[in-house]
């Protein structure tokens, strides 16, 4: 198992060792010591491995992550998971404003907090915030799932397109074109399906969240005038 202390070992080196990785690679646990807050750790893995990180990361943390289970053992700074495409992230503290914005695929799981603009412009990705998010969070989300047990702050998913969130706590406020939704039978499964691959299937009841999307409001155009625009 390698084991990388980086109080010794830049981030450039790491991530250089971590994409010389094949699928095929024996080297699929990696420990990383002393992270302490640097940026860009574990960026762009192309390679189904496991790395484990004992401490608060910084910015962009996973980012344009393929394949590979992170776990961060503390908190996490802007962007964790950004454009990730697949593969899961796992943060046991808080995450940072931009969490998993524009990610593509995969499983981003936040122990903690969220703070704003969580999943904003969401691309597939599926979110699953265990605390509370802040303001603006799935801004412009095209699509994937966004799963929040706490609250939800101002302009929840402002300018929404296909994305799905589901909520247990309490919206300080909806954003443009964004309504409260019908929990349907396979809303239900959905969101069931999503935490049971989150691991907390049997933490919380799926009737106890509501539903949020796109009221597709801003896609009507006034076609009145002889079919001007």
């Amino acid at each position: 198992m390698p084991n990388v202390d980086l109080a010794e070992t830049s981030v450039r080196e790491l991530n250089a060792a971590l994409h010389k990785l094949g699928k095929d690679t024996n080297e699929t646990l990696w420990s990383i010591a002393n992270p302490a807050g640097e940026h860009s750790i574990a960026v762009g893995i192309d390679a189904p491995i496991t790395v484990n990180i004992a401490g608060n990361v910084g910015y962009f943390c996973g980012g344009m992550n393929k394949y590979a289970n992170i776990v961060i053992d503390g908190s996490a700074g802007q962007g964790v998971g950004e454009n990730m495409m697949s593969g899961r992230i796992h943060v046991k503290g808080d995450a940072s404003q931009s969490a998993g914005a524009t990610g593509r695929g995969g499983l981003l799981l936040v122990e903690g907090n969220a703070s704003a603009r969580c999943g904003i412009s969401m691309k597939g990705i599926d979110i699953v915030v265990k605390g509370d998010i802040g303001h603006l969070s799935a801004f412009m989300g095209q699509n994937g799932r966004l799963v929040v047990f706490g609250e939800a702050g101002e302009a929840l998913g402002d300018s929404i397109y296909e994305a799905h969130i589901y909520v247990r706590g309490p919206v300080a406020s909806l954003g443009a074109d964004c309504i409260e939704k019908e929990m349907r039978d396979e809303h239900k499964a959905e969101l069931g399906e999503l935490l049971k691959a989150a691991g907390e299937i049997h933490k919380v009841d799926v009737s106890e969240f509501r539903r949020y999307g796109s009221a597709r409001k801003l896609y009507n155009f006034n076609i009145d005038n002889a079919g001007a625009y």
